[in-house]
């Protein structure tokens, strides 16, 4: 429905729809695109706000004795402990390592389901032939494999890294396919109106229409490398932020574990962070609903 061009004086505090009186409370219910916009920092305080307050109910539980430190120490602790640990040079050494892991299988396993989820999409074939087998072996669970490649490859990098290299293919892969298949057809008639070739079609229609799917099926495939990663530096490690987790559960350090799974925490919300940056750059286009 459009507004009418008749008009009510402000003081009447209404408008008119089709004849009909719209009543202030009704009015504030219309969309608005005119209001402020809010800073960073507002926006950074309110999201801080509620692990603000789980820290300080957590720190004075501690501090009040009414959880043990040895089950639950308290995030002063934590945060002491962290800092040993990087005057050490031991939290960077791990995390290089697990780092490393993690972008190797992403890249390997990310690579090829963005490479086979193209081809998928793109040619009905290709999808018979592949799908199925693909779907099935989606279902696997992790832990389910893990047996398996250490029988096949040991406990070496090589098993760690096609384990992560599962886990980010699937994501990416079944995310691009349905980004390419949800593209509307209507599309490839003006396409062909204009005469694209195949590859026109390709780069300016259908990968730009399914990117919003593409950069999601990213999103998740990373943090899909990183609960792989744990499960792979768990299963058999000497080094990763994983090992440094197992030992100090094995020594009881639960500070140190905690150390670990904040970091896990914090590098994850990283690389999801710069996605998400991506999508806000490449899909300016995009006019949706942002609450």
């Amino acid at each position: 429905m459009s507004l009418t061009a008749k008009t009510i004086p402000a003081s009447a505090g209404s408008r008119t729809q089709a004849g009909n009186t719209l009543q202030p409370s009704e009015e504030a219910l219309l969309p608005s695109s005119a209001g402020p916009k809010e800073s960073t920092w507002i926006r950074a305080a309110r999201g801080s706000a509620l692990p603000a307050l789980i820290l300080i109910l957590w720190q004075l539980a501690g501090s009040l004795g009414f959880v043990s430190g040895n089950i639950l120490p308290t995030p002063a602790t934590i945060a002491v402990t962290f800092y040993e640990l990087t005057a050490s040079g031991e939290i960077l050494k791990h995390l290089q390592i697990s780092i490393y892991r993690a972008a190797l299988g992403f890249l390997l396993g990310g690579g090829l389901g963005l490479v086979l989820g193209l081809a998928t999409g793109l040619f009905k074939k290709f999808e018979q032939s592949l799908d199925p087998t693909v779907q099935m072996i989606r279902t696997i669970p992790h832990l389910a494999v893990t047996p398996l490649f250490i029988l096949w490859f040991g406990f070496g990098e090589f098993s760690k890294v096609l384990l992560i290299a599962k886990g980010a293919f699937f994501p990416l892969y079944v995310n691009t396919f349905l980004g390419i298949r949800n593209v509307d057809s209507k599309l490839f008639d003006v396409a062909r109106i204009l005469e694209f070739s195949r590859w026109q079609q390709i780069t300016k229609l259908v990968l730009p229409a399914a990117l919003p799917n593409i950069l999601l099926g990213l999103r998740l495939s990373i943090g899909v490398a990183w609960l792989g990663l744990v499960v792979a530096e768990l299963m058999g490690s000497s080094e990763g932020v994983g090992y440094l987790i197992l030992d100090a559960r094995q020594f009881s350090q639960t500070a140190i574990v905690f150390v670990g799974i904040i970091i896990f925490a914090v590098v994850g919300k990283g690389s999801d962070s710069f996605v998400r940056y991506l999508e806000k750059r490449w899909l300016k286009w995009r006019d949706s609903f942002t609450g």
